[in-house]
């Protein structure tokens, strides 16, 4: 591979209808590249789409040729499509896991410890396969992704803001995030393809400021153009409270509330010095409607 840059053409992208892909298809194209889609549904504008899932029988018959791939599949879907990968011409892959891997880990959910395990295993599959294969690879790591009115962290938030104009906390809601922009990371996994540096490594990927849970709330009222109006709660009602959405709100559970008060931060600086990694800081805008 040339050591000057590891991006290689023909590009790749798996997941294109993602968060991250919409944005990053828009960026490739930005730099003069003709990226070709493979997600289920079409990308909007006019990318070169290739319908399928990497879980399809024929998966090896229906790729493109493609020296550079980015996965912003669940990871977890990766590993057993590298080979078809490797042998439609695949030399570099950045792919997209999560910190989830780390901070849910010990959570109550059982749900989520298994993401959180199926994270890791994908992560270290992945690795071995491609020291043992010659591909160079780079893993990133997000924390809470955001994407006004598209995401379901930050846009859920906004949805409920809108619905009830009050947002309810557990305790204090001092537990710590770094909320990072989809466009942010879209930008940074290119970044990260052209860069001798981000090869054969894992990153985190942190939002440009850290923020309370409370804080991060109140920045969203503020990007709806609203008065923050946080109303914390007792832990315990907090609880009840979820229990009684959960039939309303399927993803509701007492997990959120122990989480609004744990510190769920980490550190990018590695990310910094080898692609310039410099995400914005956390004003989320959402329209009016």
């Amino acid at each position: 591979m040339d050591a000057e840059n590891p991006l290689k053409t023909p590009v790749l992208v798996l997941g294109a209808t993602s968060l991250i892909g919409r944005h990053l298809m828009a960026r490739l194209k930005d730099e003069g590249l003709d990226p070709v889609a493979f997600s289920r549904r079409p990308p909007s504008g006019d990318a070169c789409w290739i319908g399928g899932d990497l879980k399809d029988p024929d998966l090896a018959e229906r790729l493109p040729v493609a020296a550079t791939v980015f996965s912003l599949s669940p990871i977890w879907l990766l590993p057993p499509a590298l080979p078809a990968l490797k042998a439609r011409g695949m030399a570099r892959l950045v792919a997209f896991s999560s910190t989830s891997r780390f901070t849910k880990t010990d959570s109550p959910v059982a749900a989520e410890r298994a993401v959180a395990a199926a994270l890791a295993e994908a992560e270290q599959a992945i690795e071995a396969w491609c020291v043992a294969n010659g591909v160079a690879w780079t893993i990133l790591r997000p924390t809470l992704i955001y994407d006004e009115g598209y995401d379901e962290n930050v846009s859920r938030i906004a949805r409920l803001v809108r619905r009830f104009h009050v947002m309810p906390l557990s305790g204090a809601g001092e537990g710590l995030r770094q909320p990072v922009h989809a466009e942010d990371l879209a930008a940074g996994a290119l970044a990260a393809a052209h860069a001798p540096a981000a090869t054969n490594r894992a990153y985190e990927l942190v939002g440009g400021e850290t923020v309370s849970y409370r804080v991060m709330v109140d920045r969203v009222f503020e990007g709806l153009g609203k008065t923050p109006r946080s109303l914390p709660m007792p832990t315990w009602l907090f609880g009840l409270l979820m229990r009684l959405a959960k039939p309303f709100y399927p993803g509701a559970t007492t997990a959120m509330g122990t989480r609004m008060g744990q510190d769920l931060t980490f550190d990018s600086s590695d990310a910094a010095r080898d692609f310039g990694w410099s995400p914005r800081r956390f004003h989320p805008r959402f329209s009016a409607r």
